[in-house]
């Protein structure tokens, strides 16, 4: 699309001698190859934006996620914000003054459209900045012809039927993993968030403060320790396996249950396999099913000065059409109500339903804090040792290094 223009004379970036500006947008790339990569996605939908907006240029830059952090931080040190960003987390931006509110770039209408959920994950301090884009919940995933061999009839509901369970396929299915247990460094976050909500914990209370080394936290890695681990009922060394290799093992046979995503919908049925999903098992099954969501972000900049461009921009962005297009083009779940209708309505998305049910209710990371992505990194390389050593010091190690590490983000 247009380059944008830096025009010394009046420093306004992207204003031209027209009265045009040009706002622009680094996105993310959710495609696996040039064919699929969402940069065809965001430049269509900036030729519609342009014809229906003729003073305004959509100027669209598109990296991998393993790049476009570090580009986007490149870009604002070299004093060459953008003026909107889709990507992952948004605390550390807003800690550095650099984004707009939600409410200033949205319009009621598209404000009111979204999840409820969604916009309470998206704030900082009672203020929502992170304006979602993309979600994903997670549901527990079992091998039917595994079960069968097994001779198990439904999936299981507490923790003590998984470990039932998971005995059985150790004794009657050689060969298989009975439950991955990934808390390699991949996205352990993630399968920890899920194992200590399931046993009434989780990485932090109501109010967003950590609670990592919590009584509840501690029962519930000394249980995966002594019942799944040191049984053998999952991998050797959780701490050493990501989130794809047992993604993979479960698309080829060799993992009976786990937790998973809608990615591993696509993966599992192209590998042909017989598989079901439940809510996640959890210690005491007359509690309230939870699970984890997760959603990426869109962030408005302010340092170009363009609130009013960006604002026309995102309503448009955020239409019903435009939303169902990427999220069905990749197999996303929704944040906006009107495409959760959609998507849960057509009769198009039968394999979705479990995802999509348990959005309204799911519970994010601690998004809000500045230092989660620091607190995040430790928690990928260290909580692993949790179910192979004693899980005390190691819990005690990690709420100790959040506390100093939130701390000293939020300038205390």
């Amino acid at each position: 699309m247009t380059s944008t223009l830096l025009l010394s004379g009046c420093g306004v970036l992207g204003l031209d001698g027209n009265g045009t500006v040009t706002l622009q947008l680094v996105a993310a790339d959710y495609g696996d190859s040039p064919a699929t990569s969402s940069q065809h996605y965001w430049d269509d939908l900036a030729r519609r934006f342009e014809a229906a907006n003729p003073k305004i240029k959509v100027d669209v830059r598109v990296y991998s996620w393993n790049d476009i952090d570090a580009r986007v931080a490149a870009m604002v040190k070299a004093g060459h914000s953008p003026d909107i960003v889709q990507t992952g987390g948004f605390a550390d931006k807003v800690a550095a003054n650099q984004l707009y509110p939600a409410r200033d770039v949205l319009s009621m209408d598209t404000e009111a459209n979204f999840l409820d959920v969604f916009n309470r994950a998206g704030e900082v301090l009672g203020t929502q900045y992170g304006i979602p884009f993309v979600s994903s919940s997670r549901t527990f995933f079992y091998n039917k012809t595994i079960f069968a061999k097994a001779g198990i009839a439904q999936p299981p509901a507490s923790w003590a039927d998984l470990k039932a369970d998971a005995a059985l396929i150790k004794a009657k299915v050689p060969g298989v993993t009975p439950y991955a247990l990934p808390l390699g460094p991949e996205e352990a976050q993630a399968e920890s968030m899920m194992w200590t909500m399931s046993g009434g914990g989780g990485l932090t209370d109501d109010a967003g403060v950590y609670t990592l080394d919590s009584k509840e936290n501690q029962e519930t890695f000394a249980w995966l320790k002594q019942n799944l681990v040191d049984p053998h009922l999952t991998y050797p060394d959780p701490g050493s396996v990501n989130r794809q290799t047992a993604f993979d093992d479960f698309a080829a046979g060799k993992v009976a249950m786990l937790n998973g995503h809608p990615a591993l919908v696509q993966k599992a049925a192209q590998a042909k396999v017989d598989y079901g999903t439940a809510p996640i098992p959890r210690k005491d099954p007359a509690t309230k099913d939870r699970t984890l969501g997760v959603a990426d972000w869109m962030m408005a900049y302010t340092a170009n000065g363009h609130r009013q461009q960006i604002r026309d921009f995102l309503n448009f962005a955020y239409t019903k059409d435009n939303t169902l297009a990427f999220d069905e083009q990749y197999n996303l779940l929704p944040v906006t109500q009107d495409t959760l209708d959609d998507m849960t309505n057509s009769g198009r998305h039968p394999d979705l339903k479990p995802f999509l049910d348990a959005l309204p209710a799911a519970s994010f990371y601690p998004l809000g804090d500045p230092a989660w992505d620091t607190v995040s990194g430790r928690l990928k390389t260290d909580i692993g040792k949790a179910v192979s050593d004693d899980p005390g010091p190691v819990l005690t190690g990690l709420q100790q290094f959040a506390e100093t590490t939130s701390k000293k983000a939020r300038g205390q």
